[in-house]
C-alpha cells in the first residue's frame, strides 16, 4: 500500500507540473532585432591629412596623440602619403586604460602612430583583389588583404577608402593597429598610376 501511495503521489504530482506547464499560453518569443550603431557620416576632404583629421571630429583622439608626439607637423610638411586613421570608436575600443598608458609613453605612441604611416601615396585601387604588405614609417609593414568585400590592413577594416587630401590619402579604420603584433607577408607591389 506503500508504494501504491508513493506512486499515486508521483503521478499527482506530474499532473499538477503538466497542468502549470499546461495552463501557461505559449507566447511566441521573436528574436531580438539588432540594433545597429548608426552609422559615423562620411569624413569629407578638407585641406591637407591634419587639417582633414581635425574638421571632421571624428579623429580626436589620433590628432592629440599626433600633437603629443609632434607628428601633427610631419603630416602636414611631408607629400605623398598615406594615413590608415583609426577613429575616436577606435580608440574607445582599446583594452582598458590603454590609451592612458599610450599617452604617458610618448615612445611608444610615437612608433604606433608611425606604425598607421605610408610614406607613399596609395589609393586602394592599387591593392583591391591582391594580399600583401606595405612598409610603414615606423619600419615594420602593415599586411593588406584586398580580396574580400572588406579592404583590410592587418586586422582592421577600412571603413571609408581614399579620402584624397591635398597631401595625400586617408584610409578610415575601425581598429587601431598594433605595431607589436605585424603580419609579414610578400610585399606589395603598387601598379603604376592609371594601370
Amino acid at each position: 500500500m506503500k508504494l501504491t501511495r508513493i506512486s499515486t503521489a508521483g503521478v499527482l504530482l506530474s499532473l499538477i507540473a503538466g497542468m502549470g506547464v499546461a495552463q501557461t499560453p505559449a507566447v511566441p518569443v521573436a528574436p531580438a532585432a539588432a540594433v545597429a550603431a548608426p552609422a559615423a557620416p562620411k569624413v569629407a576632404a578638407n585641406g591637407d591629412i591634419v587639417q582633414t583629421l581635425k574638421l571632421s571630429g571624428q579623429f580626436n583622439t589620433f590628432t592629440r596623440a599626433l600633437d603629443a608626439t609632434n607628428l601633427s607637423g610631419l603630416l602636414k610638411a611631408q607629400p605623398n602619403l598615406t594615413v590608415f586613421a583609426p577613429n575616436d570608436a577606435a580608440f574607445a575600443a582599446l583594452p582598458a586604460g590603454e590609451l592612458d598608458r599610450l599617452m604617458a609613453d610618448k615612445g611608444r605612441l610615437q612608433k604606433l602612430l608611425t606604425y598607421h604611416i605610408v610614406n607613399a601615396r596609395i589609393d586602394t585601387a592599387k591593392y583591391k583583389g591582391g594580399h600583401g604588405s606595405l612598409p610603414t614609417v615606423a619600419g615594420a609593414n602593415v599586411e593588406i588583404d584586398g580580396t574580400g568585400a572588406v579592404l583590410m590592413v592587418n586586422n582592421a577594416a577600412i571603413i571609408q577608402p581614399d579620402l584624397i587630401v591635398s597631401n595625400g590619402v586617408v584610409d578610415v579604420l575601425d581598429k587601431v593597429l598594433n605595431p607589436a603584433v605585424p603580419a609579414p607577408s610578400a610585399a606589395v607591389t603598387p601598379s603604376a598610376p592609371g594601370g
